[in-house]
């Protein structure tokens, strides 16, 4: 996790495991409070999407935008995905791109998250159903707090171009440590010796982030004696 202002790192830690869909909210907690913030506004790549994290960070005072994850393949095929289907929350209703009304028929549970299932009868004779499903009607589903992805994907898609200021910030301390490391990345092994060599580097970058930011005596003035 690095500072968007000073692009020190601030949170960062070592882990065996495949995939970050589960670890938005540890790191984002680990930042929030190395930077004593009562409120925080946390970049991510698309990779750690998972609306269940949006949810914890949302309730931890942490605001998340994080890209969502197209894998369904649909739209490669000619064929209607999701984000064609326009929500209107004061009907609570989807629009579907023939202009028919989706409506709520059935709250089912998925995967631990609340679901909302909307669908309408006039798929059958819709001259569009060869682009939409293959079924009797084409059902689309809603979280309960699909609000939170909803604001996530605006913020991403805001004049501000919130990821371009995260590949600025958190890429350059990426390569950089990476360039230092060398083709063989860690010298050590097993999760503790290579935990341990991580942070060195990271003390490394920041030391010398701190150098170009306030100067040699600035940073001797910083660390107490």
């Amino acid at each position: 996790m690095v500072d968007a202002e000073t692009h020190l790192i601030v949170a960062h830690e070592v882990t065996n495991q495949g995939h970050d869909r589960d670890l938005l909210t540890k790191m984002a907690k680990q930042a929030k409070a190395a930077l004593q913030r009562e409120d925080m506004h946390i970049l991510a790549d698309k990779g750690y999407f998972s609306a269940l994290e949006i949810l914890a960070c949302h309730n931890a005072s942490i605001t998340a935008t994080v890209p969502r994850s197209d894998t369904s393949g649909a739209r490669s095929k000619g064929h209607y995905v999701k984000a064609d289907f326009a929500y209107d929350h004061s009907a609570d209703i989807y629009r579907c791109p023939a202009g028919q009304a989706l409506t709520h028929r059935t709250t089912t549970e998925q995967q631990g998250l609340q679901m909302r299932r909307y669908w309408t009868n006039a798929c059958k004779t819709c001259a569009l159903k060869k682009h939409c499903t293959t079924g009797y009607e084409r059902r689309v589903s809603r979280w309960e707090h699909e609000h939170l992805v909803e604001a996530s994907n605006a913020r991403r898609r805001s004049p501000a171009a919130p990821m371009s200021v995260r590949r600025s910030t958190v890429e350059h301390p990426f390569g950089t440590i990476k360039s230092w490391t060398g083709p063989c990345h860690f010298l050590t092994r097993r999760l503790g010796g290579v935990g341990t060599e991580m942070a060195l580097n990271v003390l490394a970058y920041n030391i010398k982030r701190l150098v170009a930011l306030v100067g040699i005596k600035g940073l001797m003035a910083a660390i107490p004696g």
